[in-house]
């Protein structure tokens, strides 16, 4: 019991001090200037720009506008642009494939974080516009070329105006606002943090990590993994993105992982395909649900990409 119980008090005393020290003060200043860039209408203004491009990739003015959301914001921040393709009845095709894109792409929340322990961003961004591409064309052209598309499509211009919100506040008031849903979103992490610790804490003393690695050690040897990014990989896939940074966060600091390691296992974790993202995308809506297994195969072509990118570049 008494090291059950320091067990739980490690993990908190990480958990909360990545929360407050890291994840915190990026989150507030990374939000604020998404926010203004919002009301301010230049993200919309750019979605309208790279619409035409993104088409021939099956994603819509909006899907692309989500798409910068989760490299901007966080695995969550897409949802409402979903859900409004969703009720506006989208071509399913559409939906698939911008859902596969998003599987594929990195999201915000866990990548900018991560920055303060060595993350290479330009390589993250570039492997992440690569993939999804690749995951949404591949969604689009093969894996839903059955589905019908006889569905209503809205005009791409009326889609962009509809995610945007007014920007009739001031440009204090919509920073403080930023700041605040900023601190909101790195606060709201700080339960996943600390039960993932204490998860990976209770895995240790189990010698279940060593097992796992003693069966996957191998597998991971051949695409050039070290047997450390078990746990890591691990966390990612079942418990989700913020797990998967607090894990990682504790083994960069320990020494555990290099700082070329992470970024070569980059490729394969900074997404939010995992079992929860899964979950908190179904739930947006019934025809989001009915096309989430296309984009589940169809974004498995990407992730594969961007970590063949990462291993390249970093090995």
């Amino acid at each position: 019991m008494e090291q059950l119980v320091a067990m739980m008090l490690d993990a908190g005393k990480s958990g909360l001090n990545m929360a407050l020290y890291i994840l915190l003060p990026i989150m507030v200043i990374m939000l604020a200037f998404m926010k203004l860039l919002d009301a301010k209408g230049v993200l919309t203004w750019l979605c309208n720009k790279i619409a035409p491009f993104s088409h021939v990739f099956g994603i819509p003015g909006l899907g692309a506008f989500a798409a910068l959301k989760l490299t901007l914001v966080g695995f969550a921040a897409p949802m409402a642009s979903l859900s409004i393709m969703d009720s506006k009845r989208f071509n399913k095709r559409h939906i698939a494939a911008t859902l596969a894109m998003i599987f594929t792409m990195s999201q915000g929340n866990t990548t900018f974080p991560m920055l303060a322990i060595g993350l290479n961003l330009p390589v993250l961004l570039i492997s992440s516009l690569i993939g999804g591409l690749l995951s949404a064309a591949f969604t689009y052209y093969l894996m839903t070329k059955n589905l019908p598309i006889d569905e209503f499509n809205v005009d791409e211009d009326a889609v962009a105006q509809a995610d945007q919100k007014p920007a009739s506040k001031t440009v204090m008031l919509t920073l403080s606002e930023g700041g605040m849903e900023g601190m909101r979103i790195a606060l709201n992490m700080v339960p996943m943090l600390i039960l993932a610790l204490f998860l990976v804490n209770v895995l240790e003393a189990l010698h279940i990590i060593d097992l796992l690695t003693s069966l996957l050690g191998p597998v991971l040897a051949l695409i050039h993994l070290p047997e450390s990014a078990v746990l890591p990989l691990v966390t990612k896939y079942i418990a989700g993105g913020t797990a998967y940074m607090g894990v990682m966060f504790d083994l960069v600091n320990q020494g555990e992982i290099s700082v070329r390691e992470m970024n070569m296992m980059a490729g394969f974790a900074t997404n939010p395909f995992d079992v929860a993202g899964i979950a908190l995308f179904a739930a947006t809506g019934r025809r989001i649900s009915e096309v989430i297994r296309y984009a589940c195969y169809g974004c498995l072509i990407g992730i594969v990409v961007r970590g063949i990118i990462h291993i390249v570049v970093f090995y």
